[in-house]
């Protein structure tokens, strides 16, 4: 009986592991927002690695979190923002890799802790009247270890409410 058992447990961590190996080597996460502000108003906040401490999600996660600015600049292509901080937030590195006033902010994303991942994450501001569609995405490898706990947990649910906080704070403070 106990052999049984064991077969069927080592049969089912063989499947889980071959499902896993099926699941898509990329992910991307994205969130929509409408803000009423005008889109240079918008990009400020997002162009400006000093300004996300206004608005970003993870800013209130950890407020004892230790912060570096750099870079080439203080805003835009080249400018730099290093943390560390609790389980929260983790230890990461983020540098501005494209900017387009008033449209368009890419930033590489480089994670240390709690693991390590390079990502890619992407603002598109759009007009809309008098307001701005704001997009917030991320996007990036999915190696073997992260397609296995992506069948447990999928990285639009972890990472998704934080989008939807930071928008909406970011809306707060572009509306003031």
């Amino acid at each position: 009986m106990l052999k049984k058992i064991l077969i069927v447990v080592v049969v089912l961590i063989g499947a889980l592991l071959a499902y896993a190996a099926t699941r898509p080597d990329t992910f991307r996460v994205e969130r929509v927002a409408t803000i009423k502000a005008p889109p240079e108003k918008v990009f400020a906040l997002i162009n400006d690695l000093r300004r996300w401490e206004s608005w970003s999600p993870w800013e209130k996660k950890d407020p004892a979190m230790r912060r570096s600015f750099g870079g080439d600049a203080t805003s835009g292509r080249g400018a730099a923002y290093a943390w560390e901080g609790n389980s929260d937030v983790g230890q990461g590195r983020m540098e501005i890799a494209e900017s387009v006033a008033p449209s368009r902010v890419r930033i590489r994303l480089d994670f240390v802790k709690p693991f390590e991942a390079h990502n890619i994450v992407d603002f598109t501001l759009e007009p809309k009247g008098e307001a701005t569609n704001v997009t917030w995405a991320i996007h990036g490898p999915s190696p073997y270890i992260s397609k296995l706990v992506g069948v447990f947990y999928n990285m639009d649910t972890m990472i998704g409410k934080d989008f939807e906080a930071g928008l909406a704070s970011l809306k707060t403070v572009a509306e003031k």
